[in-house]
């Protein structure tokens, strides 16, 4: 380096210290501001505030940059510490992989040598060859390749490592001064303009400070090819300070079952040198929550079934410790956090026994806890949640004896509807009760979840909506559940009132909860703390749709968040964008799903939005095993843009809604999703699929092709003797077999003969079995002269049971 640039580069450290601390506080204070802390923001200052925060963002990545650069160069890279550069490359290519797969890139990693010691401190290494990585998968496109070469030659006594990847490459006449600070290939800056130029100097500067080189030239595989070579060293003699030596970093996890266990096991892979603690209050360390249920009906015989890997391998506390090399403190309590010092306070609950845990990450994974009723009685013995294998416990001990004749389950959400199969294959009498006007209120508006209350109600099922408790009677155990002037018998009772997030730790420790309810987190799954992460049931997530926090407790979402959350503990800058809250539960034969918004949450968001509700055959209808479903789609009534989607009965829903998911997420219109190419064999689906049909219904009622209403007006306009002709075009064996009172029946067949028997001037509403021959009726009478025609909704599957005559 020349004297000029040498002395511009230290004037830019000396920059670079100065204004560290100040960029730092900017970034906060815009930070702050952009999460609403400040007060609401307009579309246009938050794209401001966005812009000058990614700037200061920009800026502190170019000053660490220069910093650790500094660093490196003030200080010696070679001393007494002796690392085995082998375990450092295994264990990047195992944090790199994931990375890799997501752009389709082959990652491969070939080994010729067990060990390679090299006299440079482990985190430096990792530094260097993580800024390699990251530019390898940076700049290489999707389905390209990247070799990792690792080899010691014994000749020369070198360590030495190839790293080739089929990217962009770098001009030949650049390849000299890659390594120069600031410096960046003239078609790097054209693919990503944003970035520093120090990445590579810093990796110079830490080779060459171990007595190596590095170089930069083309590689086989089409892109760029970088040589290293470190002294080879003798592989350090066994000795008592190996066994204690210092972790690259302490994590202490609190919270098992699902998120907790993921992110202690995920940092493990990524840093295996990591010392990584698990603190759980309960006796199970990991299991699958949503299987309770299943496990309380028998389906699920063992509960080891629900702590077991696909394997069968039991996820205790010996395989966290054995396989995954976790420390594990079950049964113990975690009591404080004490952020300034960074350790965190816990108490064994058998002995009582308390100690301080330091750490420099921490996880919160502490989960949900139940919603209980603040009513007499609700202490007595035998009023059970769903939540931990304690309840589970003690619900299958009362099925399995047949103990349990009348149960009353308080709540018509997720937890109470999966509770109630089990109930009543035990034998026993089920009474569900609702306070709000109609069960699942959170999936399911009123006309699809009475589609569900019907089969409740075929299964023997008493459903009670609108209907509050008010206490629980009984001597020692419960006996009856009041609900205003009603007594209902109970010799066991289930509160599925839902959960809310067990925040209390986080809160006390002054971390920031958000509107939900949930600890509030970014898209990286850090807290309002840098040293503090957290997922799974104990945070609020984005909601994709209207962009605004949400709450949605489900598995799925924990073990994602706490593998997002792991990545970036290990320094990575992985992102959890949110959810559309995907839902999916059985009742009986029936499947419910549910994602994005319901038509009264829309309305309550504001959306002006129109909806189609289209039954159908899962499969072609001259296939065995075809079977009915129901879906109801929303969409943005202006754009198009599909808001939500639910779907009931007997046929498959879960891969319709899965669809549905990538729609609302990718934010399609009906236009889009009635061309997706989905698979199609009679087997599976019609030719068009229910999903696609859903879709051309929207747009036809968006073009104008077709006015629809709701089964549930048209009645009100029969109860308020409206003027209105109520058309069955269905066949004679369907009219026969369940018809509407007061309807005119012509078969579709018949309708262009029997036009004259049809009076002018009045409001016609046609139905049919699943909407489609109604549809059609409705071009034929409008090409005849009659102009208020409209389709009724769904057909006569959506109408109530109460109207129908057979």
């Amino acid at each position: 380096m020349n004297k000029k640039n040498g002395t511009q580069l230290e004037n830019a450290y000396v920059a670079a210290h100065q204004i560290k601390s100040p960029v730092a506080s900017l970034h906060t204070i815009l930070q702050t501001m952009l999460g609403g802390f400040a007060g609401e923001l307009s579309q246009q200052q938050k794209h401001l505030l966005q812009g000058a925060d990614k700037k200061c963002y920009e800026a502190l990545d170019t000053i660490q940059g220069l910093l650790s650069l500094k660093r490196v160069q003030e200080q010696s890279t070679t001393g007494e510490e002796i690392t085995d550069l082998a375990a450092v490359l295994h264990s990047l290519h195992s944090k790199f992989a994931d990375s890799a797969a997501e752009k389709g890139i082959e990652f491969r990693f070939e080994q010729k040598a067990e060990h390679a010691y090299t006299a440079l401190e482990e985190n430096l290494l990792r530094e260097a060859f993580s800024a390699l990585l990251h530019n390898a998968i940076k700049y290489t496109p999707e389905s390209g390749r990247i070799a990792l070469h690792l080899w010691v030659s014994e000749q020369k006594d070198e360590v030495l490592v190839k790293i080739a990847d089929s990217g962009i490459g770098v001009p030949p006449e650049e390849h000299q001064k890659l390594f120069t600070p600031f410096f960046r290939a003239s078609n790097a800056k054209k693919q990503e303009p944003e970035g520093t130029g120090l990445g590579l100097a810093f990796v110079k500067a830490v080779i060459e400070g171990g007595g190596g080189s590095i170089s930069a030239g083309e590689s086989e595989l089409g892109g760029t090819e970088f040589s290293l070579s470190l002294p080879k060293k003798a592989a350090p003699e066994k000795t008592e300070k190996d066994d204690t030596q210092e972790p690259s970093m302490r994590v202490v996890v609190i919270g098992g079952v699902a998120a907790g266990p993921k992110i202690a096991a995920k940092i493990k892979r990524l840093d295996p040198n990591a010392d990584v603690t698990i603190v759980e209050k309960g006796r199970i360390l990991s299991y699958a929550g949503c299987g309770l249920p299943f496990y309380i009906s028998g389906v699920v015989d063992d509960q080891k079934e629900l702590i077991s890997t696909p394997e069968g391998v039991l996820k205790g506390l010996d395989y966290f410790q054995r396989v995954k090399n976790v420390n594990v403190l079950n049964q113990t309590e975690a009591v404080e956090i004490d952020r300034a010092n960074k350790k965190v306070r816990v108490k064994k609950l058998i002995s009582g026994e308390e100690q301080w845990l330091p750490y420099d990450k921490l996880a919160l994974a502490t989960g949900a806890i139940p919603k209980m009723l603040d009513v007499p009685g609700a202490t007595l013995q035998n009023i059970f949640t769903l939540h931990g294998f304690e309840h589970a416990e003690g619900l299958k001990e009362h099925m399995a004896e047949k103990r349990a004749k009348d149960v009353v389950i308080v709540g018509g959400g997720l937890i109470g509807v999966e509770m109630t199969e089990s109930l009543v294959s035990a034998g026993a009498r089920v009474t569900l009760i609702e306070m709000e006007s109609h069960i699942l209120p959170n999936l399911l508006d009123p006309d699809m979840s009475n589609l569900v209350q019907r089969h409740f109600e075929t299964q023997g099922v008493r459903v009670l909506t609108g209907t509050r408790v008010t206490g629980f009677t009984g001597n020692g155990k419960v006996e009856t559940v009041k609900t205003g002037g009603r007594e209902l018998p109970a010799d066991m009772v289930i509160i599925g009132t839902g959960v809310r997030a067990n925040t209390g730790l986080a809160k006390a420790a002054g971390l920031e909860i958000g509107a939900s309810g949930g600890l509030k987190t970014d898209s990286h799954m850090c807290t309002s703390d840098p040293d503090i992460y957290a997922a799974g049931d104990c945070v609020e997530t984005r909601f994709l749709i209207t962009d605004k926090p949400t709450y949605l407790p489900l598995g799925s979402t924990a073990n994602k968040q706490g593998r997002i959350a792991a990545e970036n503990i290990c320094g990575g800058q992985s992102h959890f964008p949110g959810i559309v809250r995907t839902s999916i539960c059985k009742v009986f034969d029936y499947t419910v799903a549910n994602a994005g918004l319901t038509e009264q949450r829309a309305s309550e968001e504001g959306y002006e939005t129109i909806f189609s509700i289209t039954p159908g055959l899962d499969r072609s209808h001259f296939m065995p095993g075809a079977n009915m479903l129901i879906i109801k789609l929303l969409a943005e009534a202006k754009t198009g843009r599909i808001l939500g989607i639910q779907a009931v009965g007997p046929g498959e829903i879960a891969k319709r809604v899965d669809v549905a998911v990538v729609a609302l997420t990718a934010k399609m219109s009906a236009d889009q999703v009635s061309s997706l190419d989905l698979c199609y064999a009679p087997s599976y689906s019609e030719a068009l699929d229910n999903l696609h049909v859903a879709a051309n219904v929207l747009k036809n009622k968006i073009d104008g092709y077709m006015e629809g209403i709701h089964p549930v007006e048209v009645r009100k306009k029969l109860d308020e003797g409206k003027d209105i002709l109520l058309l069955d075009v269905r066949t004679y064996s369907e009219f026969n077999e369940a018809r509407i009172e007061e309807s005119l029946h012509i078969p579709i067949n018949a309708l262009r003969g029997r036009i004259s028997e049809l009076p002018a001037g009045k409001e016609i509403i046609v139905l049919s079995r699943v909407s489609l021959s109604a549809y059609e009726a409705s071009i034929i009478l409008k090409a005849n002269g009659f102009k208020d025609v409209k389709v009724m909704d769904g057909g006569i599957t959506m109408w109530p049971t109460s109207r129908i005559s057979k």
